[in-house]
Parts: C-alpha cells; structure tokens; sequence
C-alpha cells in the first residue's frame, strides 16, 4: 500500500476542499493518506484583515523532513501572481536538505491550484510546484486527458493537464464546483496508482 500525502496551504479553504478531493481520490486508489498543511508567514493582524479563514480541518506539518516518509506527495497552494503562495514556497524552501541526501528521488508528486479568474495564472503556479519536484527527483503525475471533466466550454471549470485547478472568482465566493472536485479525485487516485507501482 502506498503512502500519500497531500499538502497545501489555503487562505480561504478553497485548497482545503480540493485537498480532501485529492486524499479521497489516493484512498480510492489504494493508498495510506495523511492531509496536511503548511505554516501560515503572513503576520497575524494582515490575515485578520485580509478575511484569512482561521478554522483549519488539518493539521500542520511538523517538519519538513516528514515529506521524506511518503512514497508520494500532492502538493496544492492557491496562486500568487502567477506563482506559488510565499507560504508553500517558503516550506519547499526549508528542502535543501532532503534534496542533497536525495531522499524524495523517484517518488511521486502531483499538483493543484486556485485562481480567482479563469486566466489567473494556473498554468504558471502549477510549473512553479512541479519545478520544485523536478528539483527533488520527483517523477510527476499531471491530471491526464483519461479525466474527461476538464474537456468542454459548457461551464466555467478548471483542469489543466498539468494539475488540478478551480476557480475562486474574484472575491472568493466561487467554491470548488463537482468537476473540480472530480478533476482533483482522479488526479488522487492516478498519484496513488502510480506510487504503488513504483514502490512495488
């Protein structure tokens, strides 16, 4: 049985929602799932102001050296300019030393994210999390064309082939619709597949 984790940072639970998609899709799939977050950086009276949600369903994680533990990792952090949250980006950063031991070598890794509009740079943050394992010697797992729901103009939806998405709107009140969601199952489910084969 594989060994998944998922990890994201969410300021407004929208990484949250699609986070237990991902973990439910892993489980689907076979795997052992833990569903952690990173640590909030923004000081405490900016994330008040800002509307920052405060009642996390996740734990955080402890240590960076934890990632090590897992044959697989779904990592998932809302955009910032077209890039990775400073939050995640300031885990991964922490890294250096799993990645000079070579300790997340050929393990999995997959990604999602959030915009607030349908050209809010996904594609961009996606590469951003998948250089990171790129760097680490991860192999990576897209959200594949086998996953139908992000085909179409019907709907206002995310997906990319590259992870998976949804979309906020700009003042956040949009949540992950059923397609996201299903989008994030499948991309879950095809982590924790591909990490069994490879740990087997």
């Amino acid at each position: 049985m594989a060994k998944i984790l998922v990890l994201y940072y969410s300021s407004y639970g929208h990484m949250s929602t699609m986070a237990d998609a991902a973990a439910e899709g892993a489980r689907a799939g076979g795997a052992e799932v833990d569903v952690l977050r990173v640590p909030e950086t923004a000081p405490a009276e900016v994330a008040k102001a800002a509307g920052f949600k405060d009642d996390h369903t996740h734990p955080l994680i402890d240590s960076v050296d934890r990632l090590a533990d897992y044959d697989g990792i779904v990592f998932g952090s809302p955009t910032r300019f077209g890039r990775m949250s400073s939050q995640m980006a300031s885990f991964l950063d922490q890294a250096g030393g799993l990645w000079f031991r070579g300790a997340l070598n050929g393990k999995v890794g997959a990604a999602f994210t959030s915009t607030a509009s349908q050209h809010g740079g996904q594609e961009t943050t996606l590469f951003s999390l998948i250089t990171n394992m790129l760097h680490f010697g991860m192999a990576v797992v897209g959200l594949d064309y086998g996953f139908d729901g992000q085909n179409g103009v019907d709907e206002v939806k995310g997906g990319s082939p590259y992870g998976a998405t949804t979309i906020a709107g700009a003042d956040g009140s949009r949540m992950p619709s059923a397609v996201d969601l299903d989008g994030a199952r499948y991309m879950g489910r095809r982590v924790a597949e591909t990490a069994a084969k490879l740990a087997g």
